[in-house]
């Protein structure tokens, strides 16, 4: 309510209405990084912002980056024409949380939504697009919020295009600024429809819309034009789909074996598991991949049809085209299908910012980007100051290709335990340029380690090996640096997290066992 009050009270304040600068001044009081935004000047030199977002895109499901087989050339389009951050990450790999990561610059245990469709943001954390709208900008959001079971708009937009959870692909119920109604189409058709629609109207102030896609998103649906394409083609076997797990976690073989889903858990309790897993054969004609590449078709056209749209209104050069993705996914790496693990496939994903007064056309950016970095950045482009309670970095400098010799050397990463799959542990890692280190705080189990510039597809866990104890006590100091800098806290499990949370589940971390420890316990 505060934030109405301060946009509807600044015209006032010209008129010279003395009451309500006094309530400016005690809000600014309140809330001056909010404040700071609001008193923010109109200008006609600040750039539009477009966010394209997609939903589980892995971070090499595009052509420019090598894909066997799949063509994307308006993507392509983007890194030929702006900058690919090579070394992009999320730091939770889960939809909703990483979705407010980009929202708010922060970590998921600070902005409180650590799993889907649970909670939103919180009134009081500032977004982006809110300190945009109150500096100025015209705003909208069109697509997949995901965050709270709800389909009615959010502070910050003007404009709201939305729908319920994870929506559907086709004829889809929608919510457009308040009113429920249900389309006829195909889902990314016509969330590109409403976003062309909206960039066509005559306006006055710089924009930033936020083009949220519900692909590629299971159950993975192509548009029909697009159901037939890759029909002959054969999915290479990725090299890691050989990972047998030995010397690895015992809870990843459990959860091969038995499911990680709570029936599943729930029955596997007490059953053995086996050192290591035994080979399996790969399948290189699986549909549900192929129609995950068919389904990022439709993307790809969806992005030529946005840029044409600022092109026709004289506005590509003048905006900051931003194109990634909400979090990884494996395709049979480790034999896993989704996210939520601390392996490079979940982590990674695809980051493309074009905008020509500030990038050099090709530019690849190899350190180390985050999903928490987009709110500052965009914020640092626009001129508005980004609140303290952003923990991520503007890539301002990286954009403009200048040397950034305090640039982060290290990130963390976080996955919180949900209900529905106690299977999955809360996970907590750290990883540098060159290695990898995770811990699971609520197991007593193996952590791993992973050399990346020797295993690059993290195959052989060296937290047991001897010669490389300096660098595991390295990585565990670090982790727990950054466990202190970021404000980390457990989460507080619900009823029904604990009801299906087994005592071995609730054991305070003691550090990493051995493969024999891990064994003794087993067998007990």
């Amino acid at each position: 309510m505060s934030r109405q009050i301060t946009r509807r009270s600044k015209t006032r304040c010209h008129a010279h209405n003395g009451s309500i600068a006094a309530v400016l001044i005690a809000l600014s009081l309140a809330h001056p990084e909010h404040a700071r935004a609001e008193q923010t000047p109109p200008r006609n030199d600040r750039p539009n912002i477009l966010f394209i977002l997609t939903d589980d895109q892995r971070w090499d499901a595009m052509s420019c980056m090598g894909h066997p087989f799949l063509k994307t050339p308006q993507m392509d389009r983007l890194a030929t024409e702006g900058a690919r951050l090579a070394n992009a990450f999320v730091t939770t790999s889960l939809c909703s949380p990483s979705r407010a990561c980009f929202l708010t610059g922060m970590h998921a245990h600070r902005h409180g939504v650590r799993t889907n469709e649970s909670i939103d943001i919180r009134p009081d954390t500032p977004t982006f697009p809110q300190l945009l709208r109150q500096a100025g900008y015209e705003t909208a959001f069109v697509g997949k919020w995901h965050m709270a079971r709800k389909a009615t708009p959010r502070p910050g937009f003007d404009y709201w295009l939305s729908f319920l959870g994870q929506g559907k692909y086709e004829d889809p119920p929608l919510n457009e600024n308040g009113r429920d109604f249900k389309a006829k189409g195909y889902i990314t058709d016509l969330l590109t429809d409403y976003a062309v629609k909206w960039l066509d109207k005559p306006r006055a102030k710089p924009f930033c819309l936020i083009l949220s896609h519900k692909a590629v998103h299971g159950p993975f649906t192509p548009a029909q034009r697009h159901k037939g394409m890759y029909a002959d083609v054969d999915i290479p076997k990725p090299a890691s789909f050989d990972d047998t797990y030995k010397a690895k976690p015992e809870w990843y073989r459990r959860a091969l074996i038995y499911g990680a889903r709570r029936n599943e858990w729930r029955g596997a309790q007490g059953k053995p598991v086996p050192p290591e897993l035994k080979p399996i054969a790969w399948n290189p004609r699986q549909k549900n991949m192929l129609d995950y590449d068919r389904a990022l078709l439709a993307v790809d056209e969806s992005v030529g049809k946005v840029l044409d749209a600022l092109q026709t209104k004289g506005q590509l050069d003048n905006t900051v085209i931003v194109f990634a993705g909400d979090n990884g996914y494996f395709h049979g790496e480790h034999r896993r299908g989704d996210k939520r693990l601390i392996y490079e496939e979940s982590m990674r994903i695809p980051f493309l910012i074009r905008y020509p007064k500030l990038i050099k056309p090709g530019t690849v950016i190899d350190q180390m980007t985050l999903n928490i970095d987009l709110a500052p950045t965009l914020l640092d482009l626009a001129g508005v100051p980004a609140p303290k309670t952003m923990q991520g970095r503007s890539m301002k400098p990286l954009l403009a290709g200048r040397k950034v010799d305090d640039w982060r050397k290290s990130f963390f990463y976080t996955y919180f335990q949900e209900a529905w799959v106690p299977g999955l542990p809360t996970m907590l890692a750290v990883r540098t340029a060159d290695w990898k280190y995770a811990r699971y705080p609520d197991l007593e189990d193996l952590d791993e380690l992973y050399d990346l510039s020797r295993d690059r597809i993290e195959m052989h866990n060296l937290v047991a090996d001897p010669a490389a104890k300096p660098k595991l006590e390295e990585m565990r100091a670090e982790l727990d640096r950054l466990i202190k800098e970021t404000g980390y806290r457990p989460a507080e499990q619900t009823p029904a997290a604990r009801a299906n949370t087994g005592p071995a589940e609730r054991r305070v971390y003691r550090g990493a066992l051995t493969p024999e420890q891990v064994a003794r316990n087993a067998s007990k």
